[in-house]
């Protein structure tokens, strides 16, 4: 009769594999021989199933040569730069002061920033009417759109403004009448009476725009996607409504950086129209120095106009992008004000850096179970200020 045994086979004599009594010895002889392992642990070295303490390691940051070398010769050649405005009495910053704000000079930048504006809203509205003629599908249509904007951005801007400046030569005179002959009997007008240096500079402005615009609008239309007006035509909405409330508002974009690089393009080329005595603020200067001789003093008002003007709409454009970036990303990019903050929070983080680590005695972090000793006071505000670089980096929607 066979008998069931906890070391035996069923019905037979013989042990189990693993399980006899030589197993049973020699499981209990390594039991023994690994705690005398375990009290043996080399010194210095980590227990098995343990990690090992982060507070205790130090972080070694990754040298940048380069960088300090680039950066050194930069401060060099800004600190000789500024040595010299300050150190260089040809510069003559009493004369430029007097002339700063001089009612001239003032008259001068407001004429520049009405032709900027009215440059800006007519050769974009312009603009916008030619980008649509060039995608449209009909070739009388798209080929003298493309006409215009091959031949208005071959052509300089002050030779276009020379050219209306000048018209009379070609038409004493215009109007409406019969086609084909000079009888204008329904309404008529004298050229050079009409025409006068602010029109002609005008008009060379607002056409010399409209062809650059035009390509940023069409470039900007076709970037939004095809999908986007097949779904927009499926749902059956009318093409106004296409376009002024689907594709518009995305490309604006891609509009929108290309269009302020022009903007900003226009404001330092409405100093070409001098060319037909336009006292804008070139113009201006340029009277003055020719009468008393202070060439460089009154260039640099003429210069520090300029770039206070494309300061301001370079912030704009800033500002611009980063509204209508919300339809496209997640996190909004900083403002240069949160920039600064997270900036000053890592240089603060970085001066509280204890390179000791936390000491040894000190007890367990509370809520934290089986965590390294807690932080000192100055590790503590390192990484608040870390979180608050951390938190001030990007903007959510």
């Amino acid at each position: 009769m066979s008998t069931l045994t906890r070391d035996n086979q069923p019905g037979t004599g013989q042990s189990a594999p693993g399980k006899g009594p030589g197993s049973a010895h020699h499981a209990a002889a390594s039991q023994t021989e690994g705690a005398d392992h375990a009290g043996t642990t080399p010194q210095g070295a980590t227990p098995a199933g343990t990690e090992p303490d982060a507070a205790h390691l130090t972080v070694v940051r990754r040298p940048h040569v380069g960088r300090w070398i680039a950066a050194a010769l930069i401060l060099f050649v800004v600190a000789q730069f500024m040595w010299s405005l300050i150190t260089n009495p040809r510069y003559e910053w009493g004369v430029f002061s007097e002339y700063f704000f001089s009612p001239a000079v003032v008259q001068g930048l407001g004429l520049a920033l009405l032709l900027t504006l009215l440059g800006t809203v007519l050769g974009f509205a312009f603009g916008t009417v030619i980008a649509l003629l060039r995608l449209s599908p009909s070739p009388l249509l798209a080929g003298p759109a493309w006409a215009f904007v091959w031949f208005f951005r071959s052509v300089p801007l002050v030779v276009l403004i020379l050219v209306f400046y000048n018209l009379g030569y070609l038409y004493p005179t215009l109007g409406l009448g019969t086609p084909f002959t000079t009888d204008y009997w329904l309404v008529e007008f004298h050229t050079t009476l009409t025409i006068t240096s602010f029109a002609a500079a005008l008009i060379g402005i607002t056409l010399h725009e409209a062809a650059y615009a035009s390509e940023i609008i069409r470039a900007g239309i076709l970037s939004v996607d095809a999908g986007q007006l097949e779904a927009s035509a499926a749902l059956g909405l009318p093409a106004r409504v296409r376009f002024f409330r689907i594709v518009l508002p995305q490309a604006a974009r891609a509009i929108l950086p290309n269009a302020f690089n022009l903007v900003i393009g226009l404001v330092k080329g409405t100093s070409v129209v001098f060319i037909v005595a336009l006292p804008e603020i070139f113009y201006t200067v340029q009277v003055i120095y020719n009468r008393n001789g202070k060439v460089i003093p009154l260039l640099l008002v003429a210069c520090v106009w300029y770039a206070l003007i494309t300061t301001l709409l370079s912030i704009a454009q800033y500002y611009v992008e980063r509204r209508f970036a919300r339809g496209a990303h997640r996190t909004l990019p900083p403002t240069p004000l949160q920039k600064l903050r997270a900036g000053i929070a890592r240089a603060w983080a970085r001066l509280g850096d204890d390179p000791q680590g936390p000491s040894q005695d000190a007890p367990p972090a509370r809520g934290i179970p089986g965590s390294a000793a807690s932080p000192s006071t100055n590790h503590a505000a390192r990484t608040a200020a870390y979180q608050v670089a951390t938190e001030t980096s990007g903007v959510t929607r």
